[in-house]
């Protein structure tokens, strides 16, 4: 079956213009904001923390400059200064609200090629929308308005801004018996603290895939995707659950009909099991404890909670696409805990049930696995026991070797071979469940 996708225009429109600029270079335009609605007494988190950090000793910060080579800089700067000229609480959230969906739509139209006047940066660059939500939500969480502000007003705030600007309320499938419908994530950059310019391949995935109408001999190929946090704290409080399981309850009319997450790995990789356990290893926040993956109680649940989940991705015909120029493969592999005598191993044989427990699927026991896990866990909670759904990891992003530069040629070729090649295996897969 031969798709022919009138908005593949669109989805890989001519990137902007390779440029060099020294992390330490001025900034035009990067002003502060010069409101004083905000008491930077308040906490705000260690991830946000990193707003100020240089790349270099005496450069400006690297979400400055990504800010401004992404054109992002006036947004940010606007919304700090229209939060100030709230009257009260429903203004403010109507702003932010506002304020989310415009920054998710505008990076959308410019990772598309719709905005070539926003900065000078490659158009595969997932990093000024990232900075961008940091800006917002640390402004919310310092934001001290002369109205009535309580905790649960800010953190209800904060949650109406991330969810606007990952894209969970900007989903609109089409309706219809001839559309295939499919739900993809991706994530944040992560591990900044040894790399301040880190991008994530599986975000800018996000951001091309979105909103892709592909026709073919079969009906339509919708696609609609999010992005995920690198954090623990935004898994626990239910953000997959709420990404995906609005699309997998029977009946609806915008039900999916395949569901993938997507993330930074070493290779491309469809992780065949998730396991049920996180290994507690540092996030954005430079938090984690080792333990079972929560659960939610806002979505239905499988009981018992299974150990290993197995991919119901079309895997095969995945592989017999044949994309480039990297290898794919399935991942069978997991590791595996006896409470009883303490052994711990590692093997390619699928799980071996009680006592054993999980303690890694393929993908690891980082988010990665736990976004696999989750999201296919409310699946089956939902019923959807063979409606295809997985993992896939993506090889990983490199950097120029110095440090002063943002994007060098290789990095930027890079990240389009494995943008572009990770969007063909989406569709291939959505073609092969058509």
């Amino acid at each position: 079956m031969k798709a022919t996708n009138q908005s593949m225009k669109r989805a890989f429109a001519a990137s902007a213009v390779l440029a060099l600029v020294p992390l330490g270079a001025p900034v035009a335009g990067a002003t502060a904001a010069t409101a004083d609605c905000y008491d930077e007494n308040l906490p705000i988190t260690v991830e946000e923390s990193r707003l100020e950090v240089p790349t270099v000793p005496g450069a400006a910060p690297a979400s400055e400059q990504l800010l401004e080579a992404g054109g992002f800089q006036t947004f940010v700067d606007k919304f700090d200064q229209r939060l100030c000229q709230m009257p009260n609480l429903k203004a403010a959230s109507n702003l932010v609200e506002q304020h989310g969906r415009s920054l998710w739509r505008t990076a959308i139209d410019r990772a598309q090629g719709e905005r070539p006047d926003l900065g000078w940066i490659d158009a595969y660059d997932d990093r000024p929308l990232y900075w961008a939500h940091l800006e917002a939500t640390s402004a919310l969480r310092q934001y001290d308005p002369d109205f009535a502000l309580s905790d649960e007003d800010r953190a209800d705030l904060v949650k109406t801004f991330i969810y606007n600007a990952r894209g969970l309320t900007d989903t609109h499938f089409p309706r219809g018996n001839d559309v295939t419908r499919i739900r993809v994530s991706g994530f944040d950059p992560y591990s900044l603290n040894q790399e301040p310019r880190r991008s994530n391949p599986s975000g800018v995935i996000a951001l091309q895939l979105d909103g892709m109408r592909i026709e073919t001999d079969d009906g339509v190929i919708a696609i609609e995707t999010v992005t995920l946090p690198v954090t623990w704290s935004g898994f626990n409080e239910g953000i997959v659950e709420d990404a995906f399981g609005p699309y997998l309850e029977s009946g609806s009319p915008q039900l999916a009909d395949l569901i993938m997450t997507i993330s930074q790995g070493g290779s491309f990789n469809i992780e065949q099991w998730a396991g049920r356990w996180r290994g507690g290893s540092g996030d954005n926040n430079n938090e984690g404890t080792p333990e079972v993956i929560p659960e939610v109680d806002n979505w239905p649940m499988p009981q018992p909670p299974p150990e290993f989940i197995e991919t119901t991705l079309p895997y095969e015909a995945m592989v017999a696409a044949n994309t480039e120029p990297f290898s794919v493969q399935l991942n069978p592999r997991i590791r595996e805990f006896n409470p009883e005598t303490g052994e711990t191993r590692t093997h390619n044989d699928g799980p071996t049930g009680p006592p054993w427990v999980a303690r890694s699927g393929g993908g690891g026991n980082y988010l990665s696995n736990e976004s696999q896990y989750r999201s296919n866990r409310v699946r089956l909670g939902l019923g959807q026991d063979e409606l295809p759904g997985g993992h896939l990891h993506t090889p990983s992003q490199s950097y120029a070797s110095d440090d002063s530069v943002l994007l060098d040629e290789s990095m930027q070729q890079r990240r389009h071979d494995i943008a572009d090649q990770a969007v063909a295996l989406v569709i291939a897969a959505a073609e092969a469940v058509q």
